[in-house]
């Protein structure tokens, strides 16, 4: 249950922090406004906060893994939202980053 609850945690800390920075990227970079950069630096400032929900106590285990879920995610994010199409090695190094969370997260410790 602990590890379902962590990958849970995972997928929400995705979707606001790569969801506030394409807000942000949104409101400046395609002219939309104030109000999408301000609705992603809220987003930005949600996913600091589900971090925080994680069962493992140490921040830089928890980020360093969280970087690959990201990774993962962004390429994921772009498929779905921004019409992108992935090739073999993005795949490849999604799977490689996902692996390594794998490692750093689960892996049985003392």
């Amino acid at each position: 249950m602990t590890v379902l609850r962590s990958l849970v945690l995972f997928a929400l800390a995705a979707v606001a922090e790569i969801g506030g920075a394409w807000l942000v990227w949104q409101g400046f970079r395609e002219h939309r406004g104030l109000w999408w950069i301000a609705a992603g630096v809220l987003a930005l400032g949600a996913y600091g906060f589900v971090a925080t929900f994680q069962p493992d106590t140490h921040f830089g285990r928890v980020l360093a893994a969280y970087g690959g879920v990201f990774v993962a995610g962004s390429l994921a994010w772009g498929v779905v939202v921004d019409k992108f199409r992935p090739d073999r090695f993005d795949y490849l190094g999604a799977l490689l980053c996902l692996t390594g969370v794998a490692v750093i997260m689960y892996a049985p410790r003392r």
